[in-house]
């Protein structure tokens, strides 16, 4: 049985996903989303994302940690920079817990998994239910986006597993 854990780095919120199954077959999945309130400082949120995400790990010992790459808009320079932070922690959350990661850009994540580069969150998250004949819409997106990850980890196993 192979376990992947799919992270949608983000400073309100950072999706988390597991998926567990053998061969191509998916046999339990969940998802979720880590929380962090504005009103608290950077360092607390960044802190509350690490720990969270720890326990996680430490629950579901995953093969494979799956992150969505660090990217930036240019009408928000800065956010590029926030979530280069709270990957940063996510990632060493993955170390620390002795889980190997790789990051997926986000136009190659939603290329795989609705076939256009340029699909919408709507299209992502149709996509990924789809996949695993979830009855009902993912909500938050965040976790949508986090699942998407842990599918691509999960159909790439054999390939990433000679690399790591």
């Amino acid at each position: 049985m192979i376990t992947i854990i799919g992270i949608d780095p983000g400073l309100s919120a950072t999706g988390v996903a597991v998926v567990c199954g053998n061969g191509r077959k998916v046999h339990r999945y969940s998802f979720g989303a880590i929380n962090t309130s504005k009103s608290k400082p950077l360092p607390n949120r960044l802190e509350l994302i690490f720990n969270r995400l720890r326990q996680t790990l430490s629950a579901e010992k995953p093969d494979l940690m799956v992150v969505e790459d660090v990217f930036s808009l240019s009408k928000f320079p800065k956010s590029g920079i926030t979530l280069g932070q709270v990957t940063g922690v996510v990632m060493l959350a993955g170390c620390q817990a002795g889980v190997s990661s790789m990051e997926i850009p986000v136009r190659e994540a939603k290329q795989v998994l609705t076939g256009n580069g340029n699909a919408d969150k709507y299209q992502l998250e149709e996509a990924v239910r789809r996949r695993l004949n979830h009855p009902e819409p993912i909500r938050p997106y965040h976790a949508s986006d986090a699942i998407g990850l842990a599918l691509i980890g999960f159909y790439r196993y054999d390939e990433i597993a000679k690399r790591i």
